[in-house]
């Protein structure tokens, strides 16, 4: 017997049906991944689904006595509450009793209160809590705080948005849910986190819906894809990665099957056009024919079209963007940056992951200048020009138009070469020109992602700072920012938890290891983990060239020393070169790091510029060197 079914549903905002007579079951067991493009209705549909939205026709029916949990994409909390107040009130009536059957226990301590008729009525709301055995939801509730580490005493007013996340995910599976609804559960929650929720949702077997954009959470848990599109719900059963195959093949399919139609529909027109010269009834057919062809045509929805990203770096930089010494950085007792040391070169592109409140975002400002350093050094590069994308949005204008976050006081951008009256360049980002005068307060997360994104890349930059770009934006978006990055000739720092993203985009990692200490990785999140999972169990993984899946922290970086099992194997001469390889690499890195503290002395620049760039033009060398001894040693152990 299925938990809840979906029938011949429609609901439409303005002229555009977010569902056009759609159907969906869900059966016990399953984990459904909603999934579509910004604007499609996902979060409509998921309101429908819990009873708390409504449709303009169809029904949705759910089983008797089911137990749902539903955790919206920003859930509504009273500040004044407590976390525990806060996740008890999700039990409904059971709340309100918990509640009055509290407050008559405190009042029993008052010794001027009707002492006999407060015990009547604790008496009567015990009886009544046992028989819907509302006690064990209580204890279920401390415990679902305690395993999202939550204070239970701290007011709701007071948290993070990461805190009020894992308070909304508590609340929602304090009741025990048989069916779970999670709208975007991944938002604001750092990796850990993110992670922990992934095996929870899988070992608990919860039946689930859920909204994401975070394609690693999405292959992990989903055992179904259902993609909302135009309106209609498209079921794919197994994995995301599976979903991804057989929608292309969809895709392929249904742009033929529509050229064809256009094509059949076309030269229909053109016989129109040419008069009637058939028998009379027969050509009535075809008119009549005509007639619903065209019908047809003018009601079939075209897939929303991509957004068009370009990115103009500006002016190079320097070769040497940042380097730090030795810096530490703390504010009142609390240490953030602790003793740390990189250098940081044109080009990079550089993630910063750790938990939330690590201080990722101090971390950056200091790399670039904008906080002094308790101690250490911070030497700055030539020619620096930083955008930043701000995950709280705070640059947006509520009041502001479209147009004027674009361009204030233009009617034309200029991207690189090429100006862009600032309608046409709103399109590329999907915002119709009907509504290129529309406040910002108007749009909804998403849209309000890709109008920061137009604003940032409407400006020269040869430094991006992107902090939590990814929130609200869909898949196919994602994929087109990551291919953006990629090409992108500038720096880079990326703030994100999104791994697959992080994964796709970043040559380094720096990574916090907790109590202010961060340290400098090759790779991207995975290979920071596997590296943390080879640590864990004393197997450092072998040195590689800094390529993707050979992560080296800078401190162990040197490789060890060549096996004589493996040197046996080669030839006398091979076997030599193998053993004097790490002696080779070890002098390169002394080199490059006596170098590296030379230019990060400013009066180097002042009094001696050619010495400077030759120090610049060895420092490439030595990486080029490096690289080679590097690809060499690693060609003679395989």
């Amino acid at each position: 017997m299925p938990y809840l079914t979906l029938s011949d549903a429609s609901l439409a905002f303005g002229h555009v049906p977010l569902l056009d007579h759609a159907d969906f079951q869900l059966d016990p067991g399953e984990r459904v991944a909603l999934i579509g493009r910004n604007g499609t209705g996902k979060s409509s549909l998921l309101s429908a689904l819990a009873g708390t939205g409504g449709l303009d026709d169809g029904k949705v029916w759910q089983q008797p006595g089911l137990r749902v949990g539903y955790v919206p994409q920003e859930p509504p909390f009273a500040a004044e509450l407590t976390v525990f107040q806060a996740v008890v009130a999700g039990m409904g009536e059971l709340s309100a009793l918990l509640a009055d059957y509290h407050a008559v226990s405190h009042a029993l301590a008052d010794a001027q209160a009707d002492q006999a008729s407060l015990l009547e009525r604790m008496q009567s709301l015990q009886g009544e809590l046992e028989s819907r055995n509302a006690w064990s939801f209580e204890a279920q509730a401390e415990r679902v705080i305690q395993r999202f580490s939550l204070d239970a005493d701290a007011l709701v007013g007071t948290l993070s948005g990461g805190q009020k996340k894992r308070l909304a995910l508590a609340q929602a599976l304090a009741v025990s849910p048989d069916l779970l609804l999670l709208d975007e559960p991944t938002n604001h929650l750092d990796i850990a986190a993110i992670e922990w929720l992934e095996e929870m949702l899988v070992a608990s077997g919860v039946t689930l819906v859920f909204i994401t954009h975070d394609r690693r959470f999405l292959e992990r848990v989903a055992t179904r894809i259902v993609e909302l599109d135009r309106g209609r719900l498209l079921s794919c059963p197994g994995s995301f990665s599976e979903y991804q195959a057989r929608k292309e093949a969809m895709l392929h399919d249904e742009a033929i099957n529509n050229a064809r139609f256009d094509k059949f529909l076309a030269q229909e027109e053109v016989w129109i056009r040419q008069g009637i010269k058939a028998r009379r009834t027969r050509n009535e057919g075809r008119v009549l024919r005509l007639e619903q062809l065209r019908r047809e045509r003018a009601a079939r929805r075209e897939r929303q079209g991509r957004v068009e990203m370009a990115l103009d770096a500006g002016v190079r930089s320097g070769k040497l963007v940042a380097a730090l010494e030795n810096v530490s950085k703390s504010f009142g007792d609390k240490t953030v940056v602790r003793d740390f040391s990189c250098r940081l070169q044109r080009g990079d592109k550089i993630g910063v992951i750790g938990p939330n409140g690590a201080g990722k975002t101090t971390l950056l400002r200091l790399i670039l200048g904008e906080l002094q350093p308790d101690k250490g050094t911070v030497h700055l590069g030539t020619k620096v020009e930083v955008a930043y994308f701000d995950q709280f949005r705070s640059k947006l204008d509520e009041e502001s138009t479209l147009i004027d976050v674009i361009s204030p006081g233009s009617d034309f951008v200029e991207i690189g070469n090429q100006r862009k009256h600032v309608i046409s360049y709103l399109g590329d980002f999907l915002f119709a020109p009907q509504r290129a005068r529309s406040l910002v307060s108007s749009l909804s997360g998403g849209e309000r992602n890709r109008l920061l994104l137009a604003r940032l890349f409407a400006r020269p930059a040869n430094v991006l700072v992107l902090d939590e770009p990814t929130n609200d934006l869909d898949i196919e978006t994602l994929e087109l920012l990551e291919e953006l990055l990629q090409e992108y000739p500038g720096t880079l720092f990326l703030v994100s938890h999104d791994r697959a993203f992080i994964d796709n985009v970043v040559t380094q990692t720096i990574a916090s290891e907790g109590d202010g200490s961060w340290r400098e990785y090759a790779g991207g999140y995975q290979d920071w983990a596997d590296y943390q999972a080879a640590r864990r169990g004393n197997e450092i993984p072998p040195a590689g060239a800094g390529k993707r899946g050979d992560l080296r922290p800078a401190d162990v970086a040197k490789p060890a020393r060549p096996k004589a099992a493996v040197a046996g194997k080669l030839s006398w001469k091979e076997a030599r070169e193998l053993a004097e390889l790490p002696e080779r690499i070890a002098a390169l890195e002394t080199e490059q790091k006596a170098i590296g503290e030379r230019l990060a002395d400013p009066a180097l620049y002042q009094s001696q510029g050619q010495e400077a760039q030759r120090l610049s033009a060895r420092l490439g060398e030595i990486d080029e060197q490096l690289l080679g001894l590097l690809e060499r040693w690693e060609a003679l152990e395989g």
